[in-house]
């Protein structure tokens, strides 16, 4: 598992950059006099090229020693983020912001296929959770840190910062990872056929649904909680987000290597996520009790990844990293899209505070989904069971 705990080091920094810039929209915003759904493009952009180039690259990639594609994935996500940093006018930023999203988009999926490897099968579950807990304690440290960073220097020294801590996990990685051997790569039609895979299109298309109500709403807190109570101060509920993330992450993998049911687990986060979508605007009001729905969006969006990986693995053994690259682009896809929605519905006046109804219908669509996967899944037992 210390090979494992080198792997969460880039993590944390993926996730430092994928969501510090949720809060520091507004600043953006201000730099280069544009508004809140057009600064929003900049979210939409790294998770949009993140989404294309997890299997882009797993394909064309496949086969090369792991050690090396994970440093020049970093490398490439460290020096994007430097010239994000130094962007002279906004369309820079964005194509900066693309180049890193390429980048994560190569070593995240990687990441968690050489974890899931470097393990047992029965500490596979807490492989994945730790590699998901690296990224998630990039936004509980790093989003607020980042914040204030940039309140005291500037948005542009948040990014500075996430190349800097981009560099130490290269040398991490150069010094302690040990060489993998690389699996032999899928041919385009195994790939084909494992996107068509009845089995694996459900587990992706609720990945993505569950994304773009979860993560594509994360563009937006500022905004929804301006315009729901007039919050300008928004770190403590990134705080309390980041504190679920964490809780989320690191005890999925412990339930799901302790139950062996991850697609029930599943069900089970998807419907509190969908409850703490739909109470925020309920509760924002009401003192300690508003920050409960952050807590459990947090720890349920998070949570989330690990289940999924899980059963693409199982159902995809022989091309796990694909498998998970499949899932990993559906994940950031769904943030591209939410995003992108989000900022849409704003520019046509819907008001900001019905964003969260919007993202709990979703989810609940998403829980529908995953019934009839169980139910599907519950009918071929009996089945093989009354063959027996």
């Amino acid at each position: 598992m210390q090979k494992v705990l080198l792997l969460t080091i880039g993590m944390f920094t993926l996730g430092f950059d994928a969501y510090v810039v949720a809060g520091l929209l507004p600043d953006i915003s201000t730099t280069f006099h544009i508004n809140d759904s057009q600064a929003g493009q900049a979210v939409s952009v790294f998770t949009l090229f993140y989404a294309l180039a997890a299997p882009i690259f797993a394909t064309i990639f496949a086969g090369k020693p792991v050690r090396r594609v994970l440093l020049f994935a970093l490398g490439l996500f460290t020096i994007a983020n430097g010239i994000s940093a130094l962007s002279p006018n906004f369309t820079v930023l964005l194509v900066s912001r693309a180049v890193a999203g390429i980048g994560a988009g190569l070593y995240s999926p990687l990441a968690a296929a050489a974890a899931a490897a470097l393990v047992s099968q029965e500490k596979r579950g807490r492989a994945l959770g730790m590699i998901l807990g690296g990224m998630s304690m990039g936004t509980v440290i790093g989003v607020p840190v980042g914040l204030m960073i940039a309140k005291h220097l500037s948005w542009q020294g948040t990014l500075g910062l996430i190349s800097v801590i981009g560099c130490v996990a290269m040398l991490g990685i150069i010094i302690w990872f040990p060489h993998l051997a690389a699996s032999a790569p899928p041919s385009l039609r195994e790939r084909f056929k494992m996107m068509t895979n009845k089995r694996v299109s459900i587990i992706v298309g609720i990945t993505f649904m569950t994304s773009v109500a979860s993560l594509g709403l994360y563009t937006y807190v500022a905004s929804i909680l301006q315009n729901l109570a007039s919050i300008n101060e928004i770190t403590p509920y990134l705080w309390v987000w980041g504190v679920g993330g964490i809780i989320g992450s690191f005890s999925i993998g412990t339930l799901i290597d302790r139950t062996g049911r991850p697609a029930l687990l599943m069900a089970s986060i998807l419907a509190i996520l969908a409850i703490s979508l739909f109470s925020l605007p309920f509760t924002i009001h009401m003192s300690i009790l508003g920050f409960l729905p952050f807590l459990l969006w947090g720890a349920t969006g998070w949570a989330s990844q690990a289940p999924q990986q899980h059963l693409l693995l199982e159902a995809q053994p022989q091309h796990g990293a694909a498998a998970v690259a499949l899932n990993s682009s559906a994940n950031y896809l769904g943030s591209a899209v939410g995003s992108s929605l989000g900022g849409l519905a704003m520019l046509t006046g819907l008001a900001p505070s019905k964003l969260p109804f919007a993202g709990a219908a979703l989810v609940v669509l998403a829980f529908a989904a995953q019934l009839l996967v169980l139910i599907k899944k519950r009918e071929n037992k009996h089945t093989i069971g009354k063959e027996c």
